[in-house]
């Protein structure tokens, strides 16, 4: 094991640390929990939040979407193939740049979406006020 540079952070910097990880984890749990009761995975909701959720308009790239999802590439497409399945999104050819494929939502995603956000957007009330960004010595 390599020796690391000594730390100046204090107990009350690991305690915060260790707090928001928690708090993170529980909605995190949540989520996951949620999307399956919808009858969904998690990674498909995210799928669907993010198309949705892509800044200045209604559709994503592929690669667009791995990058939200801090995933593969390959691994976007297999879902967004998934999704495709289930009727949930639907790919169409760019009108600007052909070597590109858009990725839309479909009434059916939008559904699962729309009742999977109101219920994430009410956990995130109840955490109000005890959901915060640790501030760290620095």
């Amino acid at each position: 094991m390599t020796q690391s540079p000594p730390s100046d952070l204090r107990k009350q910097d690991f305690e915060a640390l260790s707090e928001f990880r928690y708090q993170l984890r529980s909605f995190i749990r949540f989520s996951e929990n949620a999307a399956h009761r919808a009858g969904i995975t998690p990674q498909q909701y995210l799928l669907l939040l993010h198309i949705k959720g892509f800044p200045g308009r209604e559709w994503a790239t592929v690669g667009e979407l791995a990058e939200r999802l801090q995933s593969q590439h390959h691994s976007a497409v297999a879902l967004v193939s998934r999704c495709e399945k289930l009727k949930l999104v639907k790919r169409k050819p760019s009108v600007h740049d052909r070597r590109q494929v858009e990725v839309h939502l479909l009434p059916r995603g939008e559904q699962f979406l729309s009742a999977l956000a109101a219920l994430h957007r009410a956990e995130l009330k109840t955490l109000d006020g005890t959901f915060r960004v640790p501030r760290i010595n620095m």
